[in-house]
């Protein structure tokens, strides 16, 4: 399997941590590029790895193709009931591994290195994450919730579950709906993880998107796990 494209926003000062921060369905990596860039500006000896999925046919859009990180069978309430694509999820987990496992081999501890995305680029966070062999430094999910929850708990590695989380969701998603948001958080706090690790911020009238103060409280959070040296 070829290895995934991506770009790179370079670090401003000495190079001490790494976020690989995953786009969502039908996006590249350069959507965002722009905030990586304004995270940096905060976070100077940080370096941000955006990949870009494969693509790949997606169900939901009628078999169009597009950049996914796996299948898609379904939207807003209708993923509460709608089967998740393992296959899908496991092979670019398998591929997003090579990206952390380049970042550890140039020399940057494992517990410095922080997975992100939004939507369906947070769950795929939250899957590689959780399911990582290496202790990782953090989750961030945007607007996104957790894959394969009838399974996930049961594949997830002993280094991961005391990591810091960070979910941000908006009250107004009708994509990924709010409330699946606080189920994959009641999920976790049940399968074992501590509340105090997990940090749930709602963003009032927020739709399915990120805005400037949800951006803002990720670099707040990056500043507390991965700081600077």
């Amino acid at each position: 399997m070829a290895s995934l494209k991506f770009l790179t926003v370079a670090p401003r000062a000495r190079h001490t941590a790494t976020v690989v921060f995953i786009h969502g369905l039908g996006d590249t990596g350069a959507g965002w590029s722009q905030v990586a860039e304004m995270l940096g500006s905060q976070l100077p000896h940080i370096k941000f790895i955006l990949p870009t999925a494969p693509i790949r046919p997606i169900t939901v859009n009628r078999g169009m193709t597009m950049n996914a990180w796996y299948d898609v069978t379904a939207v807003g309430g209708d993923i509460f009931n709608a089967p998740d694509d393992g296959p899908g999820v496991r092979s670019s987990a398998r591929l997003l591994n090579e990206l952390i496992t380049a970042e550890v081999d140039g020399g940057i501890d494992s517990k410095r290195v922080v997975v992100g995305g939004f939507s369906q680029g947070g769950a795929m966070a939250l899957f590689t994450g959780l399911t990582a062999e290496r202790e990782l430094g953090g989750i961030i999910a945007l607007s996104s919730r957790l894959p394969l929850r009838k399974e996930i708990l049961a594949m997830v590695s002993d280094n991961a579950r005391k990591l810091p989380l960070f979910f941000g969701h908006g009250d107004s998603d009708l994509v990924v709906p709010y409330a699946l948001g606080q189920l994959s958080v009641k999920l976790l706090t049940e399968g074992g993880f501590a509340a105090e690790n997990i940090e749930f911020n709602t963003y009032s009238g927020m739709g399915h998107s990120a805005i400037d103060e949800e951006i803002a409280d990720v670099a707040k959070w990056l500043k507390k796990v991965v700081p600077a040296p």
